[in-house]
Formats: structure tokens, C-alpha cells, sequence
């Protein structure tokens, strides 16, 4: 491990919810405001909360009913569209200090720099780089942002998530000594990045509590806990991370796999998901041909309705052919469908997952598959394809698309299960 690199990650404080205040002309840090959609039940979840809430004690994926009554604040609509729209706008602010390749964008608000190589040629220490971009980012768009600086991709995941939190520059820096020194005892563990509450539970039961505490456990004990993953919980209590940003650009997943999944508004029966199924798969199979791909497999997992304490329907498919052909694919997907659902238990979640992608040129057939016809629908999905680039998503439906219960229409409104904005 090259444990004389410098990685630095940066984080945008309260993203959604501090746009929409930028948006409002508001100050984040005195305004309250939340990120969700009124025209959901209270139970929604919030996708944000502006900064000023947090230091009320509101957490930031709290649902609506859940934020006490005498609270004052503005509820903002998500718009999906205008968020991008803000990242790309900040990424763009990264690319004038470090090059793509030296940047891995963990997600739309949050990323990571391997900055080794530029501090000799701006002059400048980690942090003053660090500060000269976060305030660039403030100066362009208003958002404040966190930053962790750490000698490995996860003690700079780790200055974030925690040191960054306690100092008064919002630049936590981390190198394994000082990890060793100020976060061993710190709790709870669940702060920690990869350490969820499962895994905190299961060490908890163990009388494990700390970092300190995973780095002095007998090693053979925890494999027989945790299998393959206390490798990972034993290099990061000790504040080690073999991976570099070298690593995560030359990778390459053995397999390929494309899916989409929704959480129902209301609950749907047996026909009703069937329905929602064949417009699931056939948007999934334009998405396909859109990149030039085919597959051999389904996998459908159902989630009912908790109240009914049932365990989800799951299962996978391998099919005779490679294709993108919805046709093809639906008649699939709608065996596997009949064959692992409960009939009179309410559908709450679809996900859909087509495994196996690989480039169309290795698109197979089986004796009875007409090419012709396989061709005819490849030419259609094509064509529906340009409409929808030339006029919008809604713009060319499908007769099911206009059924009770369909849900396309409204999905095609949104971006990661959210309005758009548009």
C-alpha cells in the first residue's frame, strides 16, 4: 500500500435543502426547510434537511410526521433535474484544480480526489487546497461544503463523516496515528463508514464497542462472525485501506447488470402487478437497446405489504436467448411472475434486474425466434427511443401505459423516484 498519498473528500452540506434556499435567496444555516413531496402521505421520507434544522435535532432522512409540531418551515417540492443540474455545476468547479481522472464521484453530492500530485504544483498543503475549492464552490453556487483529508480513500471517509464535524474550518484531516489516537473509543460505531446497525449489534453482543476494540479482538474469532468482510473491519479499525483511486478507475465488474425498482403509491393486487411488471420491462429493455445491449437473465424480487408480515417474492430466470426484445423478455419475466407470487397478498415494491448485460453483437437466437420479426420490434424501440430524446419521455406511450393502475407516466416525471422539477 502507497501510504504517501493524499486523498481529500468533499461533501455538500445538506445538498437538496441548501440548493432550494439558494433557489429561494435564503441562508441554509438560518433557514428551515425541508426537502419532500406535499402531495405524499406524512410518511414520506425527507430527502433533506436544511442545516439550521439539523442543529434543532431533526435528522436528515426523517419522514414529515416526525418533526415536532411547533417547528416552523418550508416544505420544498424535490426537483431532481435542478439538483444535477447544480453537481455538474460543481463538478466543473473540481475540474479546474484536479484532473477526472484523480476524482471518484461516490455520489451526487459527495466525492473523492487523490491530490497527491498537485500540492508541489499549486503550492499549497491539503488543506489550503481543500479550503481554496470548497470556497470556490461557495462563491459560484452558495453551497457550503465538509471536507475530510486522509493519507487512504477511508480515513479521508472518515475525517468527514466525523473530525470534519468538530472544527471550526469543516476540514477534518486523519492519518492513521491520529485515527488511532482520537477515534479508537469514539461511538457509536454505526458513525463509522461500512458499519451499519446489524453489524454494530453483532459486535455489540461480542462486548466489542470501539475501533479499539475490533483492532485488539482475536482475529480468528472474527472471521468465524463475519466471514470474508472482517478483513474490512479489521483494516479500518486499524485505519487501513488498501484500494487507491488507481484501483476504482482500472476496475472492471466481472459481469454487467441493469435494473430498475418502485415503491408503489398505494398497494396493488395479483393483475395490477402484472401490469406494472410488463411497463417495468419494457422501459428496461429501451434502456437496453438505447446502449447497444442485450441480456440472458431476470431476476424479479416482490416486496408485499409489511403489515402483512410476509417474506418478498424472489426469483431469476434464464432465458434460451440473449435479446433486448421486451416482447420477448415480458413472456419470461411473466412465468417467473405467476410462478413465485403470493396471489392475495397487496404488492408495496417492485424491483427488476436484467443480469448477464452484454453488447448486442452476442445476441442469440433459439429455434423459435423469427429474426425478422425480432428486427421489426428493434427498428419500433429505436424509433420510440428518437421521440422520446426529441420531444420527452411521455411523449410516445403504449396503450398499457394508459391503464388503471400504470404507472409509467408518473415515473417518466421523475428522476430516482422523485419530481423532476420539470
Amino acid at each position: 500500500m502507497d501510504t504517501n498519498r493524499i486523498y481529500i473528500c468533499i461533501d455538500l452540506k445538506s445538498f437538496y435543502a441548501s440548493v432550494e434556499c439558494r433557489e429561494r435567496g435564503l441562508d441554509p444555516m438560518t433557514t428551515n426547510l425541508v426537502v419532500a413531496d406535499p402531495e405524499r402521505s406524512e410518511k414520506t421520507i425527507c430527502l433533506a434537511v436544511s442545516p439550521s434544522m439539523k442543529a434543532l435535532g431533526i435528522p436528515g432522512r426523517c419522514r414529515v410526521f416526525e418533526i415536532p409540531k411547533n417547528i416552523e418551515y418550508i416544505m420544498a417540492p424535490p426537483r431532481m433535474q435542478l439538483y444535477i443540474d447544480y453537481s455538474a455545476e460543481i463538478y466543473a468547479i473540481y475540474l479546474k484544480y484536479v484532473a477526472k481522472e484523480d476524482i471518484h464521484v461516490y455520489s451526487i453530492d459527495e466525492v473523492f480526489m487523490d491530490v497527491t500530485d498537485y500540492l508541489t504544483m499549486y503550492h499549497m498543503t491539503a488543506n489550503e487546497l481543500a479550503i481554496t475549492i470548497m470556497q470556490d464552490i461557495l462563491s459560484k453556487t452558495g453551497i457550503t461544503a465538509t471536507c475530510g483529508i486522509g493519507t487512504n480513500l477511508y480515513l479521508a471517509k472518515i475525517a468527514l463523516d466525523i473530525t470534519a464535524k468538530h472544527v471550526k474550518d469543516h476540514v477534518g484531516i486523519l492519518n492513521e496515528e491520529l485515527y488511532m489516537r482520537n477515534l479508537w473509543n469514539h461511538r457509536p460505531l454505526t458513525d463509522f463508514w461500512r458499519i451499519g446497525p446489524g453489524i454494530a449489534k453483532k459486535l455489540e453482543s461480542t462486548g466489542i464497542t470501539t475501533m479499539e476494540g475490533i483492532a485488539k479482538a482475536d482475529e480468528n474469532f472474527l472471521y468465524h462472525q463475519f466471514g470474508i468482510d472482517a478483513e474490512l473491519l479489521i483494516d479500518h479499525a486499524w485505519g487501513r485501506e488498501t484500494t487507491t483511486m488507481a484501483d476504482i478507475k482500472a476496475y472492471k465488474p466481472k459481469s454487467n447488470s441493469i435494473g430498475g425498482g418502485q415503491v408503489l403509491g398505494c398497494d396493488c393486487d395479483y393483475e395490477g402487478g402484472k401490469l406494472i411488471l410488463k411497463e417495468m420491462i419494457d422501459l428496461l429493455c429501451l434502456e437496453l437497446v438505447d446502449k447497444g445491449l442485450v441480456t440472458d437473465s431476470i431476476t424479479l424480487h416482490i416486496g408485499y405489504n409489511n403489515r402483512y408480515n410476509k417474506k418478498s417474492a424472489h426469483g431469476t430466470a434464464a432465458m434460451r436467448i440473449t435479446t433486448s426484445s421486451a416482447r420477448q423478455i415480458i413472456s419470461y419475466a411473466l412465468n417467473m411472475y405467476e410462478r413465485i407470487m403470493d396471489r392475495q397478498t397487496p404488492i408495496h415494491r417492485f424491483y427488476v434486474t436484467f443480469n448477464n448485460v452484454v453488447d448486442e453483437a452476442y445476441q442469440q437466437y433459439d429455434l423459435f425466434t423469427d429474426p425478422a420479426e425480432l428486427e421489426r420490434e428493434h427498428r419500433m424501440q429505436k424509433a420510440m427511443l428518437d421521440i422520446k430524446e426529441k420531444y420527452g419521455k411521455n411523449s410516445i406511450l403504449k396503450g398499457m401505459n394508459l391503464q388503471d393502475g400504470a404507472t409509467t407516466i408518473e415515473r417518466n416525471r421523475q428522476i430516482g423516484g422523485h419530481r423532476s422539477g420539470e
